[in-house]
C-alpha cells in the first residue's frame, strides 16, 4: 500500500471529519485540497518522482501538509533537524543531494550558509511562506502520477549520538505497515485525537501523523514542545492519545493541572528509558486504559511492545507483530544464531524480514554491512529476558562502563538515583579513570530550590543506600541541564568529551565517601575535558 492511495482512502471515508485541529482546523476535504495544492506546487518547481525534497523546519500544519504533498507526488519527504548547525545540515544535504530545500525564518540563515559548501551542488533554496504562497494558484486535484507501495517515501536521518547522521530511506510499503502496527500495538481507535508534536524529522512523529490519517483521527500540531501550552491544547482540543518521549511526560506533570490529562485515554512512549518512578506518577494521573512502552528505530520501526507499562514498568515486552527478535552474544562480529543462554544479558537483533524494515543505508554499504548480517539487524542495544520471556533493555553497547574490569550500564543507575527526591534529572557515564579505567559518574540536575552541592551530597547518599558498591557513583557533579537531542535522547557522548560547566562536584563537595579533594575549588569546578 502506498501513502498517496492511503490518504485518498481516507479523505473518501470522512470527508468532513476534522482532520486537523488547533488554531487551524481543517476537515479531511480540506486537508486534501490543501496538500494537494502544495503537490502541484512542488512539481511546478521542477521536483520529479523520487527526488529528495529536504525540509528544514520546526513542525506544525505546514511541515506535515508538505510532507504529505511529497507523498502525493511520490518524492521523498527529507525532513531535517532545525537544531543542525551548519556543518551538520552541509553533511546531510550534500549527502540527500535534494531538488528542492524549503526552510523557515528561524532556520533559514543556517540553511543558506550550509548550501554554500563546496561539496553541494547548485538546488533551489525556498522559505516556506513562499512555497506556500505558489501553491494558492494551482490545482487542488490529486496529482496524475502517484507512487507505488515500493517507491521511498521519506528518508530520516538517524540522531548521530554517535557519529554522522546517516540516511535512511523508508518505503511506502514500510511506512504504512508501520503506521498499522503502532495503531494496533498501542491500543489505537478510530477517531482519536492526537497531539502531534513529536518533530517529523523523527520516526516518532512520522508515526503519529500517519496512524492518526490511518485512523481517520484529528492530528493536533504543535510545532515546538512547551509544556504548559501541550497542557491547555490537550484539554481544550480533548486529546485522547499521548506519544511522547519520557522528558517531556516529566516536563507535562511538572507543569500541567492534573484535570488537564483527564481526557487522555492511552498513552505510549519511546525514544529513551523511562524511569519506573515516571511510569507510576503517570498511572496516578492519568489512569489509562493503555500505557505501551514501544521499543524501536528509525531502520525497522518496530522492535518490541511492553503492552502493560503499569504492570511492569520499565519492561520492553515482547516482539512486535510484524517482527522476530533474538538476544545474542554481545561481542563484536557475532553471528544472529549466536543467542545467549536464558537470562544472560545479550544484543537485541531483529529479524529483517519485517515489512516495517529499512532495505540499507543510503550511500553507506559500510554502515549497512556492519549494522545487517544474516538477515538480521542489529540494534546496539543490550537487553535481558525474564521469566515471562519479556525484554528488560539494559543499555546500548557503546554505553557499557568497564570499571575495576566489571561492566556496567547506565540505565539500572540512572533508574535508581531518579527517585533521588533533591534531583531533578541524571544521567551516568564512565569517564577516564586511572584506578578504575572508567569511574561511574552521575551527572544531576538539581531539584527545583535545591542547591547544587546540597543535590550532590544528597545523590551521593541515594546512590550508597540504593545501590551495590560496583555500581555506585564514584564522583557526582551538578549541572544546570542533561544534555540531550530535540527528541530526548540521552547525549553522553557530549558529558564524556567535557561539554558540561560543573555547578558543584563531589571531588570538592565532602560526601560520606569521598572527602574534599586536595585541588582547588576553582580547578575542579570547571570542566575542560570532563576528566576526574
Amino acid at each position: 500500500m502506498d501513502l498517496a492511495t492511503v490518504w485518498a482512502w481516507a479523505v473518501e471515508r470522512f470527508p468532513t471529519r476534522r482532520a486537523v485541529g488547533g488554531p487551524r482546523p481543517m476537515t479531511y476535504a480540506e486537508w486534501d485540497a490543501r496538500t494537494a495544492r502544495l503537490a502541484h506546487a512542488l512539481l511546478a518547481l521542477g521536483v520529479r518522482r523520487g527526488d529528495r525534497v529536504a525540509l528544514v523546519l520546526h513542525g506544525g500544519e505546514p511541515a506535515a501538509s508538505l510532507h504529505l504533498a511529497a507523498q502525493r507526488i511520490g518524492a521523498v519527504a527529507t525532513p531535517l533537524s532545525p537544531r543542525f548547525g551548519p556543518p551538520e545540515l552541509a553533511h546531510c544535504l550534500a549527502d540527500a543531494a535534494p531538488a528542492l530545500v524549503v526552510s523557515e525564518p528561524a532556520t533559514g540563515e543556517a540553511t543558506a550558509a550550509a548550501l554554500g559548501d563546496e561539496r553541494i551542488r547548485p538546488v533551489a533554496h525556498l522559505d516556506l511562506a513562499e512555497v506556500e504562497r505558489r501553491s494558492l494558484d494551482q490545482h487542488d486535484t490529486a496529482p496524475s502520477d502517484p507512487p507505488t507501495a515500493d517507491d521511498v517515501s521519506v528518508m530520516l536521518y538517524t540522531s548521530g549520538t554517535t557519529g554522522r547522521p546517516k540516511g535512511v530511506p523508508r518505503t511506502h510499503r514500510a511506512e504504512h505497515a508501520a503506521a498499522v502496527a503502532h495503531l494496533v500495538q498501542t491500543g489505537g481507535r478510530p477517531g482519536d485525537v492526537v497531539l502531534g508534536v513529536m518533530p517529523l524529522f523523527h520516526t516518532m512523529g512520522v508515526r503519529t501523523l500517519l496512524a492518526t490519517i490511518v485512523a481517520g483521527g484529528t492530528w493536533v500540531p504543535q510545532a515546538r514542545f512547551d509544556a504548559a501550552e501541550a497542557a491547555e491544547l490537550i484539554a481544550r482540543e480533548r486529546v485522547t492519545s499521548l506519544y511522547l518521549v519520557p522528558t517531556m511526560y516529566w516536563s507535562l506533570l511538572r507543569e500541567a493541572d492534573p484535570a488537564a490529562l483527564a481526557g487522555v485515554r492511552r498513552l505510549a512512549y519511546a525514544g529513551a528509558p523511562m524511569a519506573p518512578a515516571l511510569a507510576e506518577r503517570l498511572v496516578d494521573a492519568v489512569a489509562p486504559e493503555a500505557f505501551v512502552n514501544h521499543f524501536g528505530s528509525t531502520e525497522i520501526y518496530t522492535f518490541t511492545i511492553g503492552p502493560d507499562v503499569a504492570a511492569k514498568p520499565g519492561c520492553a515486552g515482547r516482539a512486535g507483530m510484524f517482527g522476530r527478535v533474538r538476544l545474542v552474544d554481545p561481542s563484536p562480529g557475532a553471528s544472529p544464531d549466536d543467542e545467549v543462554a536464558p537470562g544472560e544479558q545479550g544484543q537485541v537483533v531483529v529479524s529483517m524480514a519485517s515489512p516495517e524494515a529499512f532495505a540499507g543505508y543510503w550511500l553507506r554499504p559500510d554502515a549497512t554491512a556492519k549494522a545487517v548480517r544474516g538477515g538480521w539487524y542489529f540494534t546496539g542495544d543490550l537487553a535481558v529476558a525474564d521469566d515471562d520471556g519479556d525484554l528488560w533493555v539494559s543499555g546500548r553497547v557503546d554505553d557499557m562502563i568497564n570499571t575495576g574490569g566489571e561492566n556496567v550500564y547506565p540505565d539500572e543507575i540512572e533508574a535508581a538515583l531518579v527517585r533521588c527526591p533533591a534531583i531533578a534529572d541524571v544521567v551516568v557515564v564512565g569517564l577516564p579513570d586511572e584506578r578504575w579505567g572508567q569511574a561511574v559518574t552521575a551527572f544531576v540536575v538539581p531539584a527545583a530550590g535545591v542547591a547544587p552541592d546540597e543535590a550532590v551530597v544528597a545523590a551521593d547518599r541515594w546512590g550508597r543506600d540504593a545501590l551495590p558498591s560496583l555500581r555506585r557513583p564514584k564522583r557526582v557533579i551538578a549541572v544546570d541541564a542533561v544534555p540531550r537531542s530535540a527528541v530526548g535522547k540521552t547525549l553522553r557522548r557530549v558529558l564524556v568529551g567535557g561539554g558540561y560547566s560543573a555547578l558543584a562536584d563531589s571531588a570538592v563537595v565532602p560526601t560520606e565517601g569521598h572527602p574534599r579533594s586536595d585541588r582547588t575549588t576553582e580547578g575542579a569546578l570547571r570542566s575542560d575535558r570532563g576528566t576526574p
